[in-house]
């Protein structure tokens, strides 16, 4: 990436966790380009380029006489990658977290209904290698959250529906954000792991109700672990980094016969 390209890419992360985080509530102006150039320190083009993205992905909005106006959140594109990225930085919230899960419950269960019955062999065995990537994380260490994406959106995928099958790319960024606080809580991974299994074992039986049903078991498990994970904390996590990779389950220590 060209030192343009990362000074533009800060200066935009900047500014979009800015007003994701209610530094500039909706409606209110941003400060113009060449004040934000000055306290960024960067030039008025890459303030500018900045600018044009957070109007592509519907943050902000730009007139002659306005100037650039932030605009409500309902507006915001939140299947951008960046949006979701700058949110779970600045703190996710309850009405994210509920939304996200009334999404899943939406999409998903009827989704995997058209995946039992126009998966083929070879969306089964990609969905497959997933299941098994997560196992191997679980049994052995390794990153579960990128198995378990992939698991999910073979399954949209496998619906063999256009729209579903790019609605699986825009959801990608949403639904890593949830595997990465469901799977923060202890044994969480091992114990949703029959329940992914359900739903693969009634796709390939070409069960769509009971692959419909088996969703949403599991949605509805992943959604229980994440409020039991922000229980526990006095404030709701900040994603900035990716989760981390599962660690090895540790042997029992040998005992000594008598």
């Amino acid at each position: 990436m060209s030192t343009h390209q990362n000074i533009l890419g800060h200066t935009l992360d900047q500014l979009g966790e800015a007003i994701v985080s209610g530094r500039y509530a909706p409606g209110s102006a941003i400060p113009p380009e060449p004040v934000l150039g000055e306290a960024f320190g960067v030039s008025r083009t890459v303030v500018r380029e900045a600018i044009k993205s957070l109007v592509a992905k519907g943050l902000v909005v730009t007139g002659p006489k306005v100037g650039t106006r932030v605009l409500p959140a309902e507006q915001w594109n939140w299947f951008d990658q960046s949006v979701v990225r700058w949110h779970t930085r600045v703190g996710l919230s309850h009405e994210f977290l509920r939304d996200l899960q009334e999404l899943r419950r939406v999409v998903e269960p009827a989704a995997v209904r058209l995946a039992a019955e126009r998966a083929t062999a070879e969306d089964l065995a990609d969905i497959e290698a997933a299941f098994a990537g997560m196992k191997h994380a679980i049994e052995h260490g390794g990153d579960y959250v990128t198995h378990d994406l992939r698991f999910h959106q073979g399954l949209l995928r496998a619906c063999h529906n256009r729209m579903l099958v790019q609605m699986s790319k825009a959801l990608g960024a949403l639904l890593r954000t949830s595997f990465e606080l469901s799977t923060a809580k202890p044994h969480g991974p091992a114990q949703s792991l029959p329940l992914h299994r359900a739903v693969l074992d009634a796709v390939i039986d070409h069960d769509a109700d009971g692959a419909e049903r088996a969703a949403l078991v599991l949605i509805d498990g992943a959604y229980t672990d994440m409020q039991e994970v922000l229980a526990s904390r006095q404030a709701l996590p900040s994603l900035i980094a990716q989760a981390a990779p599962l660690k090895a389950p540790q042997p029992p220590p040998a005992t000594s016969r008598p």
